[in-house]
């Protein structure tokens, strides 16, 4: 790492750390490291997701997150097809399991429409079969723009477009310490050090505490919720077709237990959403007491849990009886039994949640001086990591004095 001074200086290096040294790079902004904490890049939410290109169905339009999913999807498209990354856009189906629900089901096809969805289709109980035959339901919506992908080998791609002009990674620096003066931001992490003019943080599960590194209050701290995953074994494949998801409870930033057909093969179920004790706490006995004490004396940890314990709880209990997890996917295809899956992976998301137990749903981007700080950054991220990117690097070209 040497003397050197680089312009910018990238902590996280998940699908948006990269999307925006990318787009630097892109830009001509040459002299972009990207900090890694672990030993390979995407090891936490990108890496750990369920691979979906999301469509922009869900979101209020107008918002961040809508505008970027949209734009984003788009690019990502092209981005996968230019590069060669397998893909597909096979559709996928959102069901309402009960007649209370057909009146959200309308309103997330006026949101879908309002987002520029053209491929939706409105489908009774019986139309359900045609897409796939083993639902049940009173109603669905076929969003045909919502695809899969490895996002890992995204990650790739990206990375070795930043390395290829000029862009450096460093994997194994866990920023720990940052010191400022007047001409640039010193960022340790052990023995090791790396200077940068300017800094942006996509630290993620870590945003906030990187955040108040640099002196930044965040106004917001991350609650890490684990996402459990179970896997159809290969006989019951047949199952799923696609993609199959409920109506999700608009009170949550969750969208339910759903079905996703792998890009690689296979299908997942899941995931749930249970508070973890670690912010990477992918097990069930996964537990840091600093994480754990961190969120107990947030105020807005305890005004959330008041105001959503009983959702909290059914959680918990689904994370360890596989009988409710098998209830909750029988809403959607009812002949799945509890032989049909076996354990998958879990990821952790970051979710920002605010002083009075607000549960932040879109993007949150905070800058001062010399910095900007990715603090929400929550799903359809990866599908619109590009447009993310683009958009911190705009933010980051205007603030910073960047030699182009």
């Amino acid at each position: 790492m040497g003397d050197r001074i680089y312009d910018v200086g990238i902590i996280g290096g998940g699908i948006v750390g990269l999307a925006t040294a990318m787009a630097l790079v892109k830009s001509g902004v040459t002299s972009v490291a990207v900090l890694e904490a672990e030993d390979r890049l995407a090891a936490h939410q990108t890496g750990n997701n369920s691979g979906v290109i999301h469509s922009g169905l869900y979101y209020k339009p107008g918002s961040l997150k809508a505008r970027n999913c949209v734009s984003g999807r788009q690019a990502l498209y092209r981005f996968c097809q230019e590069n060669g990354i397998a893909h597909q856009a096979c559709g996928k189906l959102v069901v309402a399991t009960r007649e209370n629900e057909i009146a959200a089901l309308e309103e997330l096809e006026k949101k879908g429409m309002a987002n520029g969805l053209k491929g939706m289709r409105r489908l009774g109980a019986a139309e359900l079969k045609e897409y796939e035959p083993h639902v049940a339901g009173s109603a669905g919506l076929w969003v045909k723009e919502t695809g899969i992908v490895d996002y890992r080998q995204v990650c790739e791609k990206y990375a070795e477009i930043i390395t290829a002009g000029g862009g450096d990674i460093h994997l194994h620096f866990r920023v720990k310490k940052v010191k400022k003066n007047s001409q640039e931001l010193i960022l340790r992490s052990g023995s090791s050090e790396v200077r940068c003019r300017n800094l942006v943080n996509c630290a993620g599960l870590h945003s906030d505490r990187v955040a108040r590194l640099c002196g930044v209050k965040p106004g917001l701290q991350i609650i890490p919720f684990r996402g459990e995953y179970y896997k159809l074994i290969p006989e019951r494949f047949n199952l799923v077709r696609n993609l199959i998801y409920p109506v999700p409870d608009p009170r949550f930033p969750f969208l339910g237990v759903h079905f996703t057909r792998m890009i690689a093969g296979g299908v997942e179920a899941g995931p749930n959403a249970v508070l973890a004790f670690k912010r990477q706490g992918y097990k069930k006995s996964s537990f840091s007491l600093p994480d754990a004490v961190q969120f107990a004396l947030y105020p807005g940890f305890w005004a959330m849990a008041f105001k959503f314990w009983k959702m909290g709880l059914g959680e918990f209990h689904r994370s360890f009886s596989k009988k409710a997890f098998v209830k909750a996917l029988r809403r959607l295809i009812p002949e799945i039994q509890s032989a049909d899956l076996e354990p998958g992976g879990a990821g952790v998301r970051a979710q920002a949640l605010e002083a009075n137990g607000f549960l932040v749903d879109d993007f949150r981007i905070k800058e001062a001086e010399r910095m900007v700080h990715v603090l929400n950054a929550p799903s359809p991220a990866a599908t619109a990591s590009i447009s993310i990117g683009e958009s911190i690097a705009a933010i980051a070209l205007k603030n910073f004095a960047l030699n182009r």
